[in-house]
Parts: structure tokens; C-alpha cells; sequence
């Protein structure tokens, strides 16, 4: 499910929308609920990834055995990948099976050349050959595996980022959201234990409440949020400040402000991990600066 940063991520992002192009509220809200759901669909695209090098594995071997000149690798094959228990309980997980069925283009076709691509580096590579050649199986062993699978040849690829960009231009957003639902997720799994759930992406009424909340208040408050940041700066003109920095600001102003029970620290350092993010390189220092000058003055 998605963390309060994350929260706090999207709310900031659809600030940033709407000083692009403003929209009535309700519509902003739904909006940003919207793009939250498509962090879902990326998610279940993730998983299904996992799946098809699976299926992969499988046809490559079906290949063999019905080769009319056989080696002893195409008579007896090696199994173990196919035989990975977490990836078994994402296959036949009922969740992923049920939304793919509804989501047809979240299917991947055992063609695709970047499926292809992928499956071809990851069965040359000295992790998944050493893996190949332990004996027995191991849920702990086929966990970690998988784990280091999905972060060398998922979530840190290039061209499967690249891919994800040219499908939907958010997902190249909220690629570092999905890749941690997705470790998670293969961390969770238990030894004879079949998953039918998978991670939902709002926790409960009070987290969507808290978005909507959040995205509200700063929206009402910019510009008594801008007056304070301009009463805040040093040798420094309001103009000066990026429309990003002033976003991530005011979110924090509103939050400092009206959301009392949040510590204060807890704050500050969300939104310099949110500006790590979304702004430039230096940008986390001058919001780190901002907001624990304005704490001390708010005395909070």
C-alpha cells in the first residue's frame, strides 16, 4: 500500500498539475485518486513480468523436448527455475489473475522482444546459473532469488524503464513506488502458505481521507503559503523560487499547520525525501532550511 510519502507524493504532484492547468476541485481529487489507481495497474504489470519469464522458461523447454536431434539438457531438463515457489504463488495468485483477466494489455506476450531480451541476460548471468545448478529446493533460497531477480533485471533496467515511459507517461513517475509494493510483496510470501491477496494500494478511509485533506488545504492556503515562504527568504526574491519548491512548501506549511498531531520532524523530513524527487539537486537543502526555520518560529 502506499506510505504517507507516497501520499503526500501524488497530493504534490496534483498541486503541480493544477498550477499547470487549474481544475475544480473535485475533479483535481478525482484526478489524483485516478493516478493512484494507474500505480496499481504498473504494479500488477510488474508481477506479470515475473510471471512471463516463468511461462518463458517453460515453452523453451517444451522447445526441447520436441527437438528431433535431443541432448541429455532437452530429455531432462532443468526444472528448478519453473519451480520456484514464490513464483508459483504469484502465478497462481488469484488477485494478479483476476485483474490481468479484466486488463488484458497488463498481459505480456512471450514475443515481446523485451521480454525476449530479458530472459535471454538473466539466463547468461552467473546469478541465475548458480541458482540452476544448486541441488533441492529452498523457499528461503527461492525467495531471495526471485528478490535479486526482479531488482537486476526489473527495477533496475533501463530499457524497461524506458518501456514503461512509452506506455504511460505517469508510470515513469511512480516506478520507486511499484518497485517497493513489489519487494514487498515477494517478501511477504510464506512457505506453504498460498497468497490470494495482493497490496492494496489506499490502506483505509483515514489514508484517502488524509490525501484528500492535505491536497485541499494547500490548495486554499497558497497564498498565505507563499507569504510566509516570502517572509522566510534571505536575500532571496519569491520569483526566484521554482513553482516545484514553492509546491512542496506550501504542502509542508499546510501540514505543519493543520495536521498537528504529525511531529514536526516526521514532516520536514518527508518533504525533503519528496524533493529529492521532484526538484533539483539542491533543492532538499533549501526546503530543509525553510521549514526548520519556520518550525522554530512556529515554535512547533
Amino acid at each position: 500500500m502506499l506510505g504517507r510519502r507516497q501520499i503526500r507524493e501524488k497530493v504534490v504532484e496534483s498541486l503541480y498539475s493544477y498550477y499547470q492547468n487549474p481544475l475544480k476541485f473535485d475533479i483535481l481529487e478525482k484526478n489524483m485518486f485516478s493516478e493512484i489507481d494507474k500505480i496499481y495497474h504498473l504494479y500488477i504489470y510488474q508481477l506479470n513480468f515475473l510471471v512471463a519469464l516463468k511461462h518463458l522458461a517453460e515453452k523453451q523447454i517444451e522447445i526441447g523436448k520436441n527437438k528431433y536431434i535431443k541432448t541429455d539438457a532437452n530429455t531432462n531438463p532443468n526444472q528448478k527455475f519453473i519451480n520456484n515457489q514464490v513464483l508459483l504463488m504469484l502465478e497462481e495468485n488469484t488477485e494478479r489473475l483476476s485483474f490481468t483477466s479484466k486488463h488484458i494489455n497488463l498481459k505480456w506476450d512471450l514475443y515481446d522482444d523485451l521480454l525476449v531480451k530479458t530472459f535471454q541476460r538473466m539466463t547468461a548471468g552467473k546469478r541465475y546459473q548458480d541458482f540452476m545448478k544448486e541441488e533441492g529446493y529452498s523457499f528461503d533460497a527461492d525467495q531471495k532469488f526471485i528478490g535479486k531477480l526482479f531488482l537486476r533485471y526489473i527495477a533496475e533496467n533501463e530499457d524497461f524503464h524506458e518501456h514503461l515511459e512509452a506506455m504511460e507517461m505517469s508510470w515513469a513517475d511512480d516506478f520507486h513506488i511499484s518497485n517497493s509494493m513489489i519487494q514487498k510483496t515477494i517478501g511477504f510470501f510464506k512457505e506453504n502458505e498460498p497468497s490470494h491477496t495482493l497490496i492494496k494500494m489506499i490502506k483505509d478511509e483515514e489514508d484517502r481521507d488524509f490525501a484528500r485533506k492535505l491536497l485541499k488545504t494547500a490548495l486554499n492556503h497558497w497564498e498565505e503559503g507563499e507569504k510566509k515562504l516570502e517572509g522566510l527568504l534571505e536575500n532571496w526574491d519569491l520569483d526566484r523560487v521554482s513553482l516545484m519548491d514553492k509546491i512542496i512548501l506550501v504542502a509542508a506549511f499546510s501540514e505543519l499547520d493543520y495536521f498537528p498531531l504529525t511531529p514536526s520532524r516526521v514532516i520536514i523530513n518527508e518533504y525533503i525525501e519528496i524533493a529529492k524527487v521532484f526538484s533539483t539537486d539542491r533543492s532538499n537543502i533549501f526546503i530543509n532550511g525553510i521549514l526548520d526555520k519556520y518550525t522554530k518560529d512556529l515554535n512547533r
